[in-house]
């Protein structure tokens, strides 16, 4: 019988974000993310019984679509003592991180996932092999699974560099508006750059209080202007505030 425990998924912010290339359709990134450790989704187990794999949760996509559901699918491939497991416990969500607001939440849930299935089960995975997993899943899985507060994190996603930094205190906003990764992606790549971009390695030497007190949205977030053009309402945001990943949450320095 496993005890009753809640499993907290964090959710995360970009400080910077730019594009620095492309490979087989997917933009290769450099970009400074931080672990938001006062938001974030719980994770718990609950009776099943039904036999089958049980996602307990209000969410905004069919259960195939479902990062957990996905890393689950890809753990039973691996070891069928997990579909044994989730046979006779389902995962109960509690969802705090909104969705579509470059936040991670989705992949943060596929982490944690990944992560407590592993000890649970005792399937003894790797480091290494849990991040090859999650980089199936998402690309921002792996950083969620690295447990790091703070890092750099480029090529896909799976490129993790720990950043050494005090901790900064933020306020952060979400405005109702849901924004589309995919359409912001392909938004950036039809418009044109500007000439003036900062250089990334520049960043990420920098802390991340010294890089939100010289630089503005524009130029830390590569995403911001395309997600302008499809959302307008986000252009409230671009005296003060910053962006986070495809948006549409913003934020500043308390």
């Amino acid at each position: 019988m496993v005890t009753t425990h809640h499993y907290k998924a964090y959710a995360k912010i970009n400080i910077f974000l730019k594009i620095v290339g492309q490979k087989d359709d997917y933009h290769l990134i450099n970009s400074r993310f931080i672990k938001l450790r006062s938001l974030f989704d719980l994770l718990s187990l609950e009776p099943n019984h039904t036999e089958e794999f049980s996602l307990l949760g209000r969410f905004d996509c069919e259960l195939e679509q479902n990062t957990i559901y996905k890393a689950y699918k890809l753990l039973c491939h691996i070891d069928d003592k997990v579909k044994r497991f989730y046979a006779k416990y389902s995962i109960k969500v509690e969802k705090n991180i909104p969705s579509f607001a470059g936040l991670g939440g989705a992949s943060s849930d596929a982490a944690t996932f990944l992560l407590l299935t592993n000890s649970l089960c005792e399937l003894n995975l790797s480091p290494k092999q849990l991040c090859k997993i999650g980089q199936n899943i998402g690309c921002d899985v792996p950083f969620f699974l690295s447990g790091y507060s703070s890092a750099n994190v480029s090529g896909f996603g799976q490129i993790i560099e720990p950043f050494d930094e005090p901790e900064i205190q933020l306020d952060i906003y979400t405005p109702d508006i849901k924004c589309s990764t995919e359409k912001v992606y392909q938004k950036y790549s039809q418009t044109d750059k500007p000439s003036n971009t900062i250089n990334p390695d520049k960043l990420s030497k920098l802390n991340s209080k010294d890089i939100l007190d010289n630089y503005n949205i524009y130029e830390l977030n590569d995403l911001y202007l395309p997600a302008t053009k499809l959302y307008k309402e986000l252009e409230n945001y671009s005296k003060d505030w910053f962006f986070s990943g495809s948006g549409s949450t913003v934020f500043k320095l308390i």
